[in-house]
């Protein structure tokens, strides 16, 4: 017998059933209770799907302005500054799918948010935007299909906002450590760690 599970019958047979708890909580539309998760979210992981393969994006902006709920079943996220890679958005305009996972400081359920995305430049909402002076370069306009909480087993299990599992920032290598091993030191290094407070600083919106 194979140990590979290949087929929907041999999963739900090792699974089972999900109860009406697993099932009830997914609805077409951002309920109240919902919008009040999105609104106290600062952060959240954008998946989106294009020709080159997947994209998971992390996306954070002060509370309240991470996403703003522009109906029941739209979302408003703007793009802040980045590294102009631009992988989601380039994922977006060539295959409308995305999904959204938010995360809240110290509450251990996450919230899904399944749909199609256009990406918009519309002068009037990029201004709606603007934060410190600078408004972002787009929006992605997001049409809700699904919304569902996610219990909190895996933040739990991660210790996800507990001090205590906090890693120490210096166990880790630096990206300017890593840049530097990855190119054989023509990028990165020291220089580019010592300059990063004060590039992001400037470059944050």
């Amino acid at each position: 017998m194979s140990p590979i599970i290949d087929s929907i019958e041999a999963l739900e047979a090792l699974y089972g059933v999900p109860g009406d708890a697993s099932t009830v909580k997914e609805v077409p539309a951002i309920t109240p209770e919902y919008r009040a998760m999105i609104d106290a979210s600062p952060f959240a992981a954008l998946a989106t799907s294009g020709p080159e393969g997947l994209d998971c994006s992390p996306r954070g902006d002060r509370v309240g302005e991470l996403v703003r709920v522009a109906g029941e079943r739209t979302l408003l996220m703007p793009d802040r500054r980045g590294n102009n890679r631009v992988d989601s958005l380039r994922n977006i305009v060539r295959d409308p799918r995305v999904a959204l996972m938010f995360l809240i400081p110290g509450h251990g359920n996450a919230l899904r948010v399944n749909g199609h995305a256009q990406v918009s430049v519309d002068p009037a909402l990029l201004e709606s935007f603007v934060v410190e002076g600078k408004a972002p370069r787009s929006v992605i306009v997001v049409t809700v299909e699904t919304v569902y909480f996610q219990c909190a087993r895996a933040v739990i299990r991660a210790r996800l906002w507990e001090e205590s599992a906090q890693v120490a920032p210096g166990s880790l290598p630096t990206p300017g450590r890593i840049l530097a091993s990855l190119s054989a030191g023509t990028v990165g290094g020291e220089p580019y760690d010592s300059s990063w407070a004060a590039r992001a600083k400037e470059t944050m919106w």
